[in-house]
């Protein structure tokens, strides 16, 4: 699976405290949010069942 970038609008003081958790956990911030992202599928999976993806991908720039 190829890796996509995706860009975000997120204001300076919650940057700043995403840094602060991500170092305190050893982390990137790019990979605490993976984590997140990661968990919060999870959780939804978990209460709404697995999310099925279409051998194509729906996307545009796929």
């Amino acid at each position: 699976m190829a890796n996509k970038s995706l860009s975000i609008r997120i204001d300076s003081k919650m940057l700043h405290k995403l840094h602060v958790v991500a170092d305190y956990e050893g982390r990137s911030a790019n990979s605490q949010i993976l984590i997140l992202i990661r968990d919060c599928i999870e959780q939804y999976e978990a209460k709404h069942g697995e999310i099925k993806i279409a051998r194509k991908s729906a996307t545009p720039d796929e």
